[in-house]
Order: structure tokens, then C-alpha cells, then sequence
């Protein structure tokens, strides 16, 4: 794993991002049966894909994009949220902070025992 500060920046930034996804998914639920609500979905991991995959180099830019969900059908309030759609995004989403919690410990634990083995 390279060490330095801006995978660690990263990293933060990708489990600020799981966070608000969080917020957006519990919101989504608490709006189930709200008439004409649209579900919202943060993306960021699928900017960063796009941006790296454009050339750019400057991954600071990239900022999580809050979007309205179109492609999932609503129902006959006009609703388009999904329990059970909500539920797997939930647990998806907390695999991939917990995920990127391990990653940056472990990058933590690198940075201290090359410390430690240096005293």
C-alpha cells in the first residue's frame, strides 16, 4: 500500500462519503409512504471511477452527487421507494465504510510499526 497523505485523504473522503449515503438511505425509509416522494441516491464512488478513468489527476475535485433515482418505477402515490431496495443499499453501504475503515487502520498500523521498528 502506498503511504502517503493523499490515499489517506481519500480514504476519509470515501467514508464521509459512505456517511451521508447513510443519511440519504434512513431519509429514503422515513419517506416510504410520503406521496410523490422521489428516491435519492449519493453517488461518489462512481465519480471517482469516471474521473480516473477520464485521466484526471486532481481526485480532490470529485465531489459526491446527490441524484434523484428515475429508473426505479413508482408506485401508484407516485412513490418510487423500495423497502427492500433501501435495506440492501444499507447493508451494502455499511460494507463498503467498514471496508475503508479497515483499509485506513491498516495503513495507520503500517505508518506505526515502521515508527516503532525505526527507534
Amino acid at each position: 500500500m502506498n503511504v502517503d497523505a493523499n490515499n489517506v485523504g481519500l480514504l476519509v473522503r470515501l467514508m464521509s462519503a459512505a456517511t451521508e449515503r447513510g443519511k440519504v438511505i434512513a431519509n429514503n425509509v422515513a419517506n416510504e409512504s410520503t406521496p410523490g416522494y422521489k428516491r435519492q441516491v449519493l453517488s461518489f464512488e462512481e465519480q471517482l471511477r469516471t474521473a480516473l478513468d477520464s485521466g484526471q489527476r486532481d481526485l480532490a475535485q470529485v465531489q459526491p452527487q446527490l441524484v434523484e433515482d428515475t429508473l426505479t418505477p413508482a408506485g401508484k402515490n407516485g412513490n418510487n421507494v423500495n423497502l427492500e431496495l433501501e435495506l440492501n443499499a444499507g447493508r451494502q453501504n455499511r460494507l463498503l465504510y467498514d471496508t475503508y475503515a479497515s483499509i485506513l487502520q491498516s495503513h495507520f498500523e503500517m505508518l506505526r510499526t515502521s515508527i516503532e521498528s525505526g527507534r
